[in-house]
């Protein structure tokens, strides 16, 4: 399962550790990604989503039906 988020679209990115003695490693930086399952009323029914924190905060500003309708008018399979 890839590493990206299904409502904010957040990918890992790359970066460097950087030691006190300023010495550069190649690293990752991941999203802080989370498998939940919604309610969604009007359909009867739970969804799955993988989604980072500022996704779950996204789905708690605006509602977990519009952010679905959203998901759907882009193409994706809810």
């Amino acid at each position: 399962m890839s590493k990206v988020c299904q409502v904010t679209g957040k990918r890992p990115q790359s970066g460097n550790n950087v030691s006190h003695a300023k010495n550069r490693t190649r690293r990752r930086f991941l999203p802080n990604l989370q498998n939940k399952r919604f309610w969604i009323e009007s359909e009867k029914r739970f969804v799955r989503l993988r989604i980072s924190h500022k996704g779950l905060r996204i789905i708690d500003k605006h509602g977990i039906e519009k952010v679905v309708a959203d998901l759907r008018a882009s193409g994706q399979r809810v």
